[in-house]
């Protein structure tokens, strides 16, 4: 599970706290917890493969993310809501969703829908298989395999390393803070400089030819890293 990425988006901080400490405890670490729809619009970008909507939100709805969300993604969705009406659940579905939980909810069948859903989408997502491979001019990552291939030479990669490639493979060619890194792959705002350091060096000992001299996962001075996926030499 900890492979999945979760974005929840509920502008009720105890709920949403809930929500995430339901979700950690059935091994799923990959959460982002949205309280606004601008601050979800932000990070769509971020390949997440499972969406919990709340419907009414101080700056907009669900169910216009939903219709964002559907533009580029076909990942589950679920409406969290206090409109129990059939009308209402009707608009949802019609809308992009995948199930419909009103509150007050059981987290247990909040889960357990959860979790059929999401497997289905994956099963579906792992058929595609060009999903789950990143290439370019350097390396070849396959994600579901959690395997790193550089020329001739395949290895298994494995804990932080494994997420911190993944998250650099889907965000290629954009600067990314430290900060940023630190929160995404170790989950934790309160930011360690020197351990996002140590595992970047670590890294371009594998996919670098010269990691003295990096040419595919280079330093932007004052900012942070960037992937870059063209060999131009």
């Amino acid at each position: 599970m900890d492979t999945v990425n979760i974005a929840v988006l509920e502008d009720e901080v105890a709920i949403a706290q809930m929500i995430e400490i339901i979700l950690k405890k059935e091994g799923f670490t990959n959460i982002d917890i949205f309280h606004t729809c601008e601050e979800m619009k932000q990070k769509l970008n971020r390949p997440y493969d499972f969406f919990l909507l709340d419907i009414m939100l101080p700056d907009g709805s669900g169910l216009e993310m939903a219709q964002q969300i559907r533009e580029g993604s076909e990942a589950p969705i679920f409406f969290l809501t206090a409109k129990t009406t059939d009308a209402d659940k009707l608009i949802g579905f019609m809308n992009g969703a995948d199930d419909y939980i009103t509150k007050p909810f059981n987290p247990l069948e909040l889960v357990a829908r959860l979790k059929v859903q999401l497997t289905r989408y994956l099963k579906q997502h792992r058929k595609n298989g060009a999903n789950d491979i990143y290439k370019n001019d350097f390396f070849t990552f396959n994600y579901a395999a959690a395997e790193l291939t550089v020329g001739d030479i395949t290895e298994l990669m494995t804990g932080r390393l494994y997420h911190l490639l993944k998250y650099l493979c889907e965000n290629e060619g954009q600067v990314l803070s430290k900060e940023q890194i630190y929160e995404r792959v170790w989950g934790d705002t309160y930011f360690d400089d020197n351990t996002v350091m140590v595992h970047i060096r670590k890294l371009r000992e594998k996919i670098e030819k010269n990691p003295g001299k990096p040419k595919c996962l280079v330093t932007v001075r004052g900012i942070g890293y960037k992937l870059v996926g063209e060999d131009n030499i």
